[in-house]
């Protein structure tokens, strides 16, 4: 990912509530590692718990998109967004965790 002066993504859930019932199951968890320092801004937020990330290299997070209890139900706290970029340029990586095997759905066409 690559986010320049100006640029964020706006507040979203990485979970995607039909994929339950594909083969790979839903995303349960995403981690998130920041490749750059920014010189200004560009922080990961999660506006239900009041959380601002700011970038640093080498800096990984790892959050649940689904319940504990149950994990085909979303956990609706996770909501997150890239905040806009004031000075520098953001690179960073993420994955998504299915609860199922996502890479042999993937094969046959059910991801």
């Amino acid at each position: 990912l690559k986010y320049e002066v100006g640029q964020f993504y706006r507040l979203h859930h990485d979970y995607i509530g039909h994929q339950k019932d594909r083969l790979c199951g839903p995303r349960v968890l995403t981690f998130f590692l920041y490749l750059s320092d920014v010189d200004e801004a560009g922080g990961t937020g999660f506006e239900d718990l009041g959380i601002v990330v700011t970038p640093k290299k080498g800096r990984a997070l790892l959050w649940p998109s689904v319940m504990n209890h149950d994990p085909s139900l979303k956990d609706g706290r996770t909501r997150h967004e890239a905040l806009t970029v004031k000075k520098g340029t953001k690179f960073a990586a993420n994955a998504w965790i299915h609860l199922w095997n996502y890479v042999d759905a993937k094969k046959i066409g059910c991801a």
